[in-house]
């Protein structure tokens, strides 16, 4: 089902530079002398299509620096006008909404605590009604995917048709190398709804230190995603916040120069001929993929039946791990990704369970 949401292309309030679209700028504006530097050192790159900076911080503990408040407004204005950069600032509430409508902000972003909440998105939804102005709106801290549609459903209702997602990556309890996971998959299922939504990758906020950023960059374009929101400080060693994950301005034009930009479609026919001779074979075994699997499931019924009838339980852990070791071991031989070949595994074995528990049910429903 796809989303139905009145959205203008990105170009229309957002031009390229060059490729890719990148806004940058510092994590939080610290100081006029700090944030008009940065701002200078990135509109000389000619690379950057807008500075970013945060004004309200909200931190996760009382005591840290949560921004400059109202005053880095003045700031961020300057900058526009020396440098000629639109700003972007966010916003977590109405009060916000109205400083930055005031001070002549061009670009609003939700952050991903405030998505999470729709209280606070439906008062940010109402402060702009009326307004035309672009929005972007992050992924909540966690992966539900229904709270970032939600929020851009409840922007696009006050009338914002200006509108972008943010990919900044999701909050896990597993070891990561990265800050917050990517989950791809999250952002693909949204533009899968969605195909005209902008999506804008942060792999600032991915990442958490700047040594993994050039890599998450380019598996966001790579992905087509429409652009990326970098930060980026004069000085990240004296960052008041996320220090380890800002980039000088001039590392950030390296970056940006070692970026491949590929194309969505082939440039050849013979390639594209190529490609979709490559993609027929693809679907054949995907159709006898989900062939294999209906087979399954009907063996699985059989012996849900058979396990009904002769009062056996559903699951039955030995066979369990067996299933798991023997198949990891031929998927190693066959240079399978473990941890791929696990889940599918989990996935199959989850719906076989629902088939048995039906079967089950359907005994205990005639017995009552």
């Amino acid at each position: 089902m796809k989303l139905n949401l009145n959205i203008e292309p990105l170009e229309n309030w957002l031009p390229t530079k060059s490729q890719p679209l990148v806004i940058a700028g510092p994590c939080s504006a610290e100081t006029e002398e700090q944030l008009i530097a940065t701002a200078h050192l990135l509109a000389k790159t000619g690379k950057i299509s807008a500075l970013r900076a945060g004004i309200w911080k909200p931190r996760t503990r009382p005591g840290e620096f949560e921004g400059i408040g109202s005053i880095g407004l003045e700031w961020l204005n300057r900058a526009k006008k020396e440098t000629g950069l639109p700003i972007t600032v966010e916003v977590a509430n109405a009060k916000h909404v109205e400083e930055a409508l005031a001070a002549g902000v061009d670009i609003l972003w939700i952050g991903a605590r405030s998505t999470a909440n729709p209280f606070t998105v439906q008062e940010i939804a109402d402060a702009l009604r009326g307004v035309d102005i672009p929005v972007m709106i992050k992924n909540p801290v966690n992966p539900d995917l229904s709270l970032w549609i939600g929020a851009l459903e409840r922007i696009n209702q006050a009338g914002i048709t200006k509108l972008a997602a943010i990919s900044r990556g999701f909050s896990s309890y597993e070891k990561s190398p990265f800050r917050n996971e990517p989950m791809w998959e999250l952002a693909i299922q949204l533009k899968t709804l969605c195909p005209e939504l902008p999506i804008i990758c942060d792999p600032s906020h991915i990442c958490g230190n700047r040594e993994l950023i050039p890599y998450i960059s380019q598996k966001a374009l790579d992905l087509e995603m429409n652009g990326l929101m970098i930060e980026s400080h004069i000085d990240p060693s004296v960052a008041w916040t996320d220090a380890k994950q800002q980039l000088t301005p001039s590392a950030l034009s390296d970056l940006i120069d070692n970026l491949t930009v590929r194309h969505h479609e082939p440039k050849s026919q013979v390639v594209s001929d190529k490609l979709a001779e490559l993609r027929k074979d693809i679907d054949k075994i995907d159709d006898l993929l989900i062939q294999k699997i209906a087979e399954r499931m009907g063996i699985v019924e059989k012996i849900g039946e058979f396990k009904r009838d002769n009062d056996i339980t559903i699951l039955q852990i030995n066979r369990w791990d067996e299933i798991i070791n023997k198949r990891a071991e031929f998927a190693k031989a066959l240079k399978l990704d473990i941890e791929f070949t696990t889940k599918l595994l989990e996935l199959i074995h989850a719906e076989s369970i629902k088939r048995q528990t039906k079967i089950m049910n359907v005994k205990t429903v005639e017995e009552h």
